[in-house]
């Protein structure tokens, strides 16, 4: 028998606020968290902007100790895990312990600590590099310290597939529980890349937007004049359980999630495939894994980057799954607001999808003042709508050629 799987839980850290309902919140304002860097001074670099969780403290989740051995990204993961878990009025003890797994994802891994201990070795010498460096930089850290953290023993792994990770860790949590492997899973992803050698990386590869004087209009998804991504930097989890463990406790599930569809394009490192072939692809393996028509979804959240490429083939995939209805569905982009995540973005965009299902609310795409000709649909400009949700999509594409597409649905 295949399990259904629901969400129970959802905590998040973002660049518009410290909990998913503040971030919620701020997103349904059309609230853009991105400014100017404060993490480092990024005088003489291209781009000189980004979404920061600026107001994170990690001591305000974990102990001074703890939180010194975890890089930026497992601090992001840790907090956002507990809310999650707070949420879901789950207790993982010795009776559940070996059946909850933990899976959540990072596209880059500590990268802060690795730079600044690259650092430490060029100017103090190998003796002085930190032990902790290899525990801290791994990307698989957060899902092993989540997994200490909250006590869950279940199988524990980080998916690594660029800007799909968080989606794609997400999806394997799904199928790990219909599978009957486990009864319950904390999944997302985290993120935290902004720094010296991050920004210089990206802006190397021309991926950046560099609307350095106007950083608030800089993620502009679907206009036609984006010019590139914002890097953002945050955590998204959700609490997946099945059926008997929610029954069991008398949980009140958030949503039901009933698709997953995984594709490569087999193309480019860096380029979507022409026409967003292999995102249409995955899009239709979660249609057909929910055994639902694409009329019946009632909203997309849209990987929607801010690159011109991207925006454009995504437009083109969302055309060839959907046809004609493509342009009554009703689409955005929070990356207009949360600028790019990265490896958390799938996570992050998910935990706002089942939200919006919640809330009956389609959060709005911002700085959508100049609609590309070819991106031609409706991606909810400017403002939020209120509207009967049932059925809601997600979807992320990363470097690599990875396509991942999650489909959510009110609970029955």
């Amino acid at each position: 028998m295949v399990e259904r799987v629901f969400i129970t839980g959802v905590g998040s850290i973002s660049p518009v606020g410290l909990t998913i309902d503040e971030t919620w919140s701020s997103l349904t304002k059309g609230v853009s968290g991105i400014d100017t860097i404060s993490s480092f001074d990024s005088e003489g670099y291209e781009t000189t902007i980004a979404a920061e969780a600026t107001d994170f403290d990690p001591q305000n989740y974990l102990d001074r100790k703890q939180a010194k051995r975890m890089d930026r990204f497992v601090q992001l993961a840790a907090a956002a895990s507990l809310e999650a878990l707070e949420k879901s009025g789950l207790t993982i003890d010795k009776t559940n312990e070996e059946r909850i797994s933990v899976m959540v994802a990072s596209g880059i891994g500590g990268i802060i600590t690795l730079s600044e201990q690259i650092g430490v070795l060029n100017s103090r010498g190998p003796n002085r590099v930190s032990p902790f460096l290899v525990p801290m930089m791994l990307p698989d850290m957060a899902s092993g310290q989540v997994s200490m953290l909250l006590g869950a023993k279940g199988a524990n792994y980080c998916t690594v597939s660029a800007c799909a990770s968080g989606a794609d860790s997400i999806g394997m949590a799904f199928e790990a529980i219909r599978r009957g492997d486990v009864d319950g899973a904390i999944a997302g992803g985290a993120e935290a890349a902004i720094c010296p050698v991050g920004v210089a990386g990206f802006n190397a590869c021309q991926a950046l937007s560099k609307r350095n004087n106007d950083p608030q209009t800089a993620s502009r998804p679907f206009d036609k004049d984006r010019d590139g991504f914002v890097l953002g930097e945050g955590a998204g989890v959700l609490v997946l359980e099945n059926e008997s463990s929610i029954n069991a406790r008398g949980a009140e599930p958030i949503a039901e999630m009933i698709g997953y569809g995984a594709t490569a394009d087999a193309y480019h490192i860096t380029q979507p495939g022409p026409e967003g072939e292999g995102g249409a692809r995955a899009m239709n393996i979660a249609l057909g894994k929910a055994h639902i028509l694409p009329e019946e979804i009632d909203y997309i959240n849209a990987h929607g980057t801010s690159t011109p490429l991207n925006d454009k083939f995504e437009t083109m995939a969302m055309k060839s799954v959907f046809g004609k209805y493509a342009y009554d569905i009703p689409i955005s982009s929070t990356k207009s607001m949360t600028g790019h995540l990265l490896g958390a973005s799938g996570a992050l965009e998910a935990a706002i999808t089942v939200m919006a299902l919640k809330n009956q609310t389609v959060p709005p795409t911002i700085n959508l003042k100049n609609q590309d000709p070819d991106c031609d649909l409706d991606y909810t400009p400017g403002s939020n709508r209120k509207l009967p949700l049932t059925k809601a999509m997600s979807n992320s594409f990363g470097f690599g050629g990875h396509n991942a597409s999650l489909i959510f649905q009110n609970p029955s």
